[in-house]
């Protein structure tokens, strides 16, 4: 068997799109931005569960190259470096979803389907209404400027880890879950791994 062809950590859209066909997408958003659009034939595998997909992701690239996809390109490039630490070698798409449909490239939207915003755009709404809240309650009762100073306390330890206990939180609301018509996650994995 032929050793699958390397490919760089990081591709531009360009570079994706001209090998698209070697590719075995994974796109790592949450399932709720996963069912607004993605990249054609991108199986999702959200970043939180990519430890439990290790044996299908390593059988899918003993095959071929993966490309690891999100919204920006922020998530893929963590779950790149989740797989190298498995031992299996990935690319991440630069710029993500957003940069490759901006560079004309087709994005599959189901029938019906509502663009959800991206996580990172998400956590920054919370944790700025956050502070928000706490410098503006602090006015009135002091202590609550502390909901400030513990919001910025979480952004720099996410900053510092790349690990967000916020976008844990927020992935797990309604509008992020799956929808009902989606493939179950266990499907994918053997579609991963048998493909």
């Amino acid at each position: 068997m032929t050793p699958p062809p390397t490919v760089p950590a990081r591709l531009t859209a360009a570079e994706a799109s001209a090998r698209y066909a070697e590719f075995t997408v994974v796109d790592v958003r949450t399932p709720g931005e996963y069912a607004g659009g993605r990249l054609p034939g991108a199986l999702n595998v959200p970043l939180d569960r990519l430890d439990e997909a290790a044996s299908a992701l390593a059988a899918a690239a003993a095959r071929g190259p993966l490309l690891i996809v999100c919204a920006s390109g922020n998530r893929s490039a963590r779950g790149c470096e989740q797989l190298v630490a498995l031992g299996v070698e990935a690319a991440t798409l630069d710029g993500g979803t957003g940069g490759w449909a901006a560079a004309g490239l087709p994005v599959e939207r189901p029938a019906g389907a509502t663009a959800r915003w991206p996580m990172d755009r998400q956590v920054r709404l919370v944790a700025g209404a956050l502070v928000l809240v706490g410098f503006l309650a602090g006015l009135v009762w002091p202590p609550a400027h502390w909901l400030s100073g513990l919001v910025g306390a979480g952004l720099f330890f996410s900053g510092a880890t790349g690990t967000c206990g916020m976008a844990v939180l927020l992935a797990r609301l309604p509008y992020n879950r799956p929808p009902k018509d989606a493939r179950p996650f266990e499907e994918t994995l053997t579609r991963l791994a048998s493909a």
